[in-house]
Order: structure tokens, then C-alpha cells, then sequence
């Protein structure tokens, strides 16, 4: 991004499930950039969330670009239907496919953005040969699987460590980082070169949304 501003992902999981059209609609006219749909399955992490109808129901919602992150086991049983149903950005965990270069491959040749995301504790290094095949490198600031984590401040560090090969290897990926994102840290994130930050406790229980999406993004002070 340019000037130092950052895209907004709030994440659908923070808002209240029992009317998700509001919460589109509120993400909308609150200034946010894309919607963060977090996909769990209860076996690669421990929560299950939704699946499949509720992108598709979403995607019915909003022209705003739906960014998926798939917490799943063997991601590549599901990703053309995601696909079919309307993501615009398809993430996922490289250690819970068999085969995750063929993964991306099959996202790319179906016409969508494609990532990796890499959980605090799984070693960038070995997966960076695949960052030429990335559109979006996701840096999880915290485990998946829960909402409402502490920032990892570790994440620092591997954000850099990201930026640093990008920017060596001529590459075109965005930065996103996941996870505990709030007022506090957007300064350093954005210090750092991170293109998009998912936010969802921060937005959703903000008494001011709109505000702290702005501050965010760095289109206002922080207050």
C-alpha cells in the first residue's frame, strides 16, 4: 500500500451469527476493506465454525472481497468448491496438505488469490520456495483457532523476515497479519510494510467501529 495505508479485514467470526447480513452491511458502511472469513473444521484446530453455504450466503450479501482462510485438514479436497462459492482470496495452512504447491497451483488455474498461513509455531523457511506462487502471505500473531488472543510479539520478527524475501526475490505477495491486531501494535505493523490486518475483537467491540477501522488503516489519528 502506498502512503502507509493498510487494507482492513474484519473478521465475520467476531459479529453476532444470528445476522450476518447486518454484519456485512455493517463492515460496509463502516469503511473496511475486505470481510475475513475464518473456516474451521475441528480437527485442525479444535473450533468449528462454517463451511461452505455461509460463503456462498455471503457472497450474495457483498461485492466486497471475501478473503477465506481455511483452518482445515487437507485443504485440497475443498478449495474448488470455496471457489464455486464466491472467495476472492483462498488461504490456507501448508502443513495440513499432502501437497500444498499443488494446492495453490489449483487456485491459481480456477482465477482467484491464493496464501499460505503460517501459524506461530511452524517454520516459514520451509515453505518460502512457495511464496512465488502466493498472493497473500497470512502471519498468524496468534494460534488459530480461538478468537481474542493476545498479539504474539514474536510476529514482529517474522513479518520482517517476510518482507525481507519479498522485496530480495522481486516477488508481489501482501503481507496479512491475523491475530490480536489492534490500536496499540498498528504502528509497528505498519512500520514494517504489512499490507492487511484482520481485525476482529478491536472492530466488532469497538464502540466507535468506523473510527478504529480508520485508525487502522492509517486514514486518521489514532485516538
Amino acid at each position: 500500500m502506498t502512503n502507509g495505508q493498510i487494507l482492513v479485514a474484519p473478521s465475520i467470526l467476531s459479529a453476532d451469527f444470528a445476522n450476518m447480513a447486518k454484519a456485512v452491511k455493517d463492515i460496509e458502511e463502516w469503511g473496511g476493506d475486505w470481510i475475513h472469513c475464518d473456516v474451521m473444521d475441528g480437527h485442525y484446530v479444535p473450533n468449528l465454525t462454517f463451511g461452505m453455504p455461509m460463503i456462498k450466503a455471503l457472497r450474495a450479501r457483498t461485492d466486497m472481497v471475501l478473503d477465506v482462510h481455511l483452518m482445515i485438514e487437507k485443504p485440497e479436497k475443498y478449495v474448488e468448491e470455496f471457489v464455486k462459492c464466491g472467495a476472492d482470496y483462498l488461504t490456507f495452512h501448508p502443513e495440513a496438505s499432502e501437497n500444498a504447491e499443488g494446492v495453490l497451483d489449483t487456485v491459481r488455474s480456477l482465477g482467484i488469490k491464493c496464501g499460505l498461513a503460517f501459524n506461530p509455531d511452524v517454520d516459514i523457511k520451509k515453505y518460502e520456495k512457495l511464496f512465488d506462487k502466493c498472493d497473500l502471505i497470512t502471519v498468524m500473531s496468534v494460534f488459530a483457532g480461538y478468537g481474542g488472543q493476545k498479539f504474539i510479539e514474536a510476529s514482529y520478527e517474522r513479518v520482517e523476515y517476510i518482507k525481507g524475501y519479498i522485496l530480495k526475490n522481486g516477488l508481489t505477495a501482501k503481507i496479512e497479519v491475523d491475530g490480536g491486531v489492534n490500536t496499540d501494535n498498528i504502528e509497528k505493523l505498519r512500520a514494517l510494510g504489512v499490507d492487511v490486518v484482520v481485525a476482529g475483537s478491536a472492530v466488532f467491540k469497538s464502540p466507535t467501529p468506523a473510527k478504529t477501522i480508520a485508525a487502522l488503516q492509517g486514514v486518521s489519528k489514532i485516538e
